[in-house]
């Protein structure tokens, strides 16, 4: 394990009017020791012409192809396994980073002996104009704090890997990214925020996450399914993350 180094998991389909932008914030980041693993799912546009492109002028990016599209979650925990670094972000093939956010994070889990950190971001529309709307996080969120509502954006996320004695992976499950947090702070860990915009998340009409009443099912389901939560509290936390909900949107 290289004890600087940050894999970055970015798992892609069809992602050619998005990638150049997302891989461009990478290289831009002031935080040099990385290396970013851009996992293809079987897009049939010219994402990979893209990123064969930038491989050759930057040899951290790593490209890798999956035999079948099996979605996200499969292609993120590919990155997974190929990752070498101490670091594990995340960001999507549409989504973009400040240049600061690797350097300031970094630097924050150091200074708090943090296993995992999150970041505020902001949103763009899908024509990559900034929609004025900034998502504001907690200094700090521990597991039934976290039921309440998913107040970590996945490309915020970062984790140390040092720190954890179990390896982490995505579920099969809708809201994989929700399901992990989750899993690592059930262990006692905290997760700490950095209330500062260091990331942009490109706002889909189409996403799946867009879907407020899918996303109520979905988030129910972890409760009782996945977290095996009683009814009677599994109620309550479903109702402050319908408040929660209502006071982000």
């Amino acid at each position: 394990m290289n004890n600087d180094l940050v894999s970055i998991i970015t798992p892609m389909y069809n992602a050619e009017r998005y990638i150049e932008a997302t891989i461009d914030s990478v290289l831009n980041q002031t935080y040099q020791d990385w290396e970013m693993l851009i996992v293809d799912d079987c897009s049939t546009d010219n994402s990979s012409t893209i990123v064969k492109s930038y491989m050759q002028r930057d040899d951290r990016i790593r490209y890798i192809r999956t035999e079948s599209n099996k979605g996200v979650s499969n292609a993120r925990n590919i990155a997974l396994k190929n990752a070498t670094g101490r670091y594990i972000a995340f960001l999507d093939s549409d989504d973009r980073w400040e240049a600061e956010k690797l350097a300031k994070q970094v630097k924050f889990m150091l200074d708090k002996d943090a296993a995992i950190t999150f970041t505020a971001y902001e949103l763009m529309d899908e024509n990559s104009k900034k929609l004025g709307k900034e998502i504001r996080i907690p200094d700090k969120v521990w597991y039934s704090k976290l039921l309440k509502g998913n107040v970590m954006g996945c490309l915020t996320v970062v984790i140390d890997k040092s720190k954890l004695d179990f390896e982490i992976e995505m579920s099969g499950v809708p809201h994989e990214d929700y399901v992990l947090w989750l899993s690592v702070l059930k262990k006692g860990y905290m997760a700490y925020g950095i209330d500062e915009v260091l990331a942009v998340y490109r706002k889909s009409s189409t996403s799946l996450s867009g879907n407020k009443l899918k996303a109520a099912r979905w988030t129910w389901n972890i409760y009782r399914k996945i977290e095996k939560i009683p009814l009677y509290k599994a109620v309550y936390y479903f109702i402050n993350y319908g408040i929660n909900g209502i006071k982000k949107s």
